[in-house]
């Protein structure tokens, strides 16, 4: 019961702050119980801070993993600094202590400034996939400069650097998926540097491609009964299980992708016009409708299961601090949700494929499952052709007779 549990009492330094810090966690949608389990771990800081002789001055984050480390001797699992990140951001935001101290900066810093840059101003690109393409560039400038003993990493920048990095990412086993992404991230930093006038020659063009066929698998699905049972499995009774039906019924229905649906926000959902804003792929902004049973579903958990001030974004998750949900997030929850219907580990886009191949299965042509799925080329959607088993049996020639 709520009333039985104990409120916890803070002693030392961070006594004052006490108050303070149980408001900001009612408002970060703590529980009762949790809330006073978070003020107990500020009056063990607070008592530690005291028997150090220290005050809320001396805290910082080298402190406070000290005193964490005396917490967690004799213990088998360590408590980390993010345990406490709830009560050392509050204290930052009072500015009853310092912020972090600034990471070091060094040439390849001011490098890939530009390149950010340039990825925003020039290519106009969406912001996951520059922190994909920034991240494969620090690792590989950041591999030649910690070799070099300093530097940018691009001086003597030349072909067989290029191609020793792209070997090296191919022994550690990456699916040819993966490795054609790193060859696209890796042509997009060389074309800058060349632009850039930081290497005097295109070095982009001498990155190998990834040998194979493009598009020789065929997409795997979920059936109509399999996804029935997908949905069937999230209990309407819990918080969770509203939250998840809602976001499993927009891509199962819609053929949202997961990065869809966690960016999603609650201006956009039109519930006069019965319409939705979706933020896709290459900054494209679309309206869909909103079928009653999705529509049905996704106001059930804003009305009933969302936590209050949780911010603009419409899937958010249900422990507090409340956070939005991440693409990475929205797939997971879609593998677990697999797991427990007894489908197997799917990711969110199998949900699309289901989508795609089932309207194929019902009639529809390939240039109108394109508009559902807002594919700007009818090639992408060109793939679900090899799932019509129907169509292509037409296409096959007689055996020969008597042949063997």
């Amino acid at each position: 019961m709520w009333s039985e549990v104990a409120r916890a009492r803070v002693p030392g330094p961070l006594a004052p702050f006490a108050g303070g810090f149980r408001a900001e966690l009612d408002r970060l949608g703590y529980r009762l119980n949790s809330r006073e389990s978070k003020v107990n771990e500020m009056s063990r800081l607070s008592r530690w801070l005291e028997g150090r002789g220290l005050g809320v001055g001396d805290l910082d984050d080298v402190v406070a993993r000290e005193f964490l480390a005396d917490l967690g001797m004799g213990r088998r699992k360590q408590p980390t600094l993010m345990a406490l990140g709830p009560l050392m951001g509050w204290l930052r935001g009072e500015g009853v202590i310092n912020g972090p101290a600034a990471p070091r900066r060094g040439p390849a810093d001011e490098l890939l400034d530009g390149y950010r840059w340039w990825m925003v101003t020039e290519r106009g690109l969406a912001g996951r996939t520059i922190g994909r393409y920034e991240q494969t560039a620090r690792q590989f400038l950041g591999g030649r400069a910690r070799a070099a003993g300093g530097g940018t990493g691009a001086e003597g920048l030349d072909a067989a650097a290029v191609t020793g990095f792209l070997l090296a990412e191919a022994r550690r086993g990456l699916s040819p998926g993966s490795l054609r992404g790193r060859v696209a991230e890796l042509r997009s930093l060389l074309r800058y540097l060349y632009l850039a006038g930081v290497t005097g020659c295109p070095l982009a063009a001498a990155v190998p491609p990834v040998p194979g066929w493009k598009d020789t698998a065929v997409p795997a699905r979920l059936g109509p009964q399999q996804v029935r049972a997908l949905l069937d499995g999230c209990d309407r009774a819990t918080a969770c299980g509203q939250r998840d039906l809602a976001m499993l019924l927009l891509m199962a229905r819609l053929g949202l992708r997961a990065a869809e649906v966690a960016g999603l926000r609650l201006a956009d959902f039109d519930w006069r016009a019965g319409e939705l804003t979706v933020a896709g792929k290459g900054r494209r902004s679309d309206r869909m409708p909103l079928p009653a049973d999705v529509g049905e579903a996704v106001a059930g958990y804003l009305l009933g299961a969302r936590p209050r001030g949780a911010g603009p974004a419409a899937f958010v998750t249900l422990l507090a601090p409340c956070r939005p949900l991440v693409p990475t997030g929205v797939s997971e929850m879609v593998r677990r949700r697999c797991e427990q219907a007894g489908l197997g580990p799917a990711r969110a886009h199998r949900l699309r494929h289901a989508l795609a191949t089932d309207l194929l299965s019902r009639g529809f042509t390939l240039p109108e499952i394109g508009q559902v799925l807002r594919h700007r080329d009818l090639a992408t959607t060109a793939v679900y052709a090899k799932v019509d088993h129907a169509a292509l049996r037409t296409l096959a020639l007689p055996w020969p007779a008597g042949a063997r």
